[in-house]
């Protein structure tokens, strides 16, 4: 009879491989969608140790924020603080990425996990001496801005080699949860450190909770992920805005979040005008104002933890920013605090949306040796919140602070709709991945 057709052959290095993968990620059960990538036991690492350091930089910026307001008495001095911060930020963000794409990335999240507790750790002990001078916070936050720009895209750049790509959307909720469910307990965390303890006891847990981080990604069991190799880190570093700039989509995700980071969050500057010249509800109702803003994030990110990944990103993402954008302008013309609470909410909620959308396609697009270098550009996002903050409130000087609000919704809800009528493409966009680069 006919021979039988022979067997494939896998090579013993490509079994080993396999072997590592699904030991590292095991299949979950497919119940329980809300908490559907925490069944991943290395992402669930990840996520407890982001949830414990994001929660101790919440204390962190709190604590800061009040010694050099204690130290100076003006408000500028705030104003050099977030300066500082943001420099670091756009100086070194895409040398970050590149390095998140060369190095091993749980190593490298160790090691700038490690150096920000000794730099908090540092500032706690000259606070505890009673030694802190106005420029030991300067640097220090430089120099940890600094270190943060090479922990943020190596973190975007693991996590999505935890889980299988099915559950990344819920990756991405989950990931969003961490950093509105800490600015809800965060900010009370260290005011009541600092009326019980002292100033130094919330810069100690700080650095604590950033050395439980360094703890869980040790735990963490990553599969084999390719590595650039090629070339100089400054010609990685161009390959990176190369492949942006030649796809619009990425372009314009990227683009997205800087709009969203300059015109749309600069509102959260202008809050405490608001609260004591247009509302009059003082500093208590700041607070109320600021927790509703996170409400109704954490609202839309447990609904959307519940729902099965969605094909209609696009049309999320737009309906989210013109939301968001309306949202604002009806707050910046709202006189009952009442009503501006339920506009922050949503307000809140929205940019939650689409801001989560915008981060599961960019990830689930991404060729994996380019995502760091992506992920830095797109860490330039938080750059410019603090740049936002500096234009809101030269047009707050100039006009006034509802108008500097409303011409940031405006602004924002006006791009997404061009987009929405003049882009199918982007309209239609759902996670499938592009083919990889060269």
């Amino acid at each position: 009879g006919a021979p039988h057709p022979p067997k494939p052959v896998r090579s013993k290095k490509k079994k080993e491989r396999l072997l590592q993968q699904s030991s590292v990620l095991p299949r979950p059960s497919e119940k329980g969608q809300l908490f559907s990538a925490l069944r991943y036991p290395n992402y669930r690492l990840y996520w407890i140790g982001m949830l414990v350091s994001v929660g101790g930089f919440q204390v962190l910026q709190v604590a800061e924020g009040w010694l050099m307001y204690d130290l100076t008495g003006q408000a500028k001095y705030l104003g050099y603080l977030g300066l500082v911060l943001a420099v670091p930020t756009i100086s070194l963000s895409l040398f970050g990425g590149a390095m998140a794409d060369r190095l091993n990335q749980r190593w490298l999240i160790m090691a700038t996990q490690g150096a920000s507790a000794a730099l908090v750790a540092a500032l706690a002990t000259l606070v505890l001496l009673g030694m802190v001078q106005v420029w030991h916070i300067l640097v220090i936050a430089f120099l940890g801005g600094a270190v943060q720009t090479f922990d943020h895209p190596a973190r975007m750049s693991l996590f999505p080699h935890l889980i299988d790509r099915k559950v990344l959307m819920n990756a991405v909720v989950l990931n969003n949860s961490v950093w509105q469910g800490t600015r809800l307990v965060g900010p009370v965390l260290a005011g009541f450190l600092i009326a019980i303890g002292g100033m130094a006891l919330p810069f100690y847990l700080a650095a604590a909770c950033f050395l439980g981080m360094v703890l869980a990604i040790k735990l963490v069991q990553a599969p084999a992920i390719q590595r650039e190799r090629r070339g100089s880190v400054l010609t990685n570093i161009v390959e990176g805005l190369s492949f942006v700039r030649s796809n619009s989509t990425f372009a314009f995700l990227i683009g997205m979040s800087y709009l969203n980071g300059f015109f749309g969050l600069s509102y959260i500057m202008l809050l405490p005008i608001f609260s004591r010249d247009i509302l009059s509800v003082g500093p208590m109702g700041l607070g109320v104002m600021n927790a509703a803003s996170a409400v109704g994030s954490l609202l839309v990110i447990g609904h959307m933890a519940t729902r099965r990944d969605t094909r209609r990103k696009g049309a999320l993402l737009l309906g989210g920013a013109t939301l968001f954008g309306v949202s604002l302008i009806l707050f910046a013309y709202s006189r009952s605090f009442t009503l501006s609470l339920l506009l922050l909410g949503v307000a809140g909620g929205s940019t939650s949306l689409y801001m989560m959308m915008i981060q599961t396609i960019i990830q689930a697009r991404v060729p994996d040796q380019l995502r760091g270098r992506v992920m830095g550009i797109y860490g330039l996002t938080w750059s410019m919140m603090p740049l936002g903050a500096l234009q809101a409130g030269f047009i707050a000087d100039l006009v006034d602070a509802p108008f500097a609000v409303a011409l940031g919704g405006f602004v924002l809800a006006a791009f997404a709709l061009g987009v929405a009528a003049l882009g199918p493409g982007i309209r239609n966009l759902g996670p499938e991945p592009v083919p990889e680069a060269g």
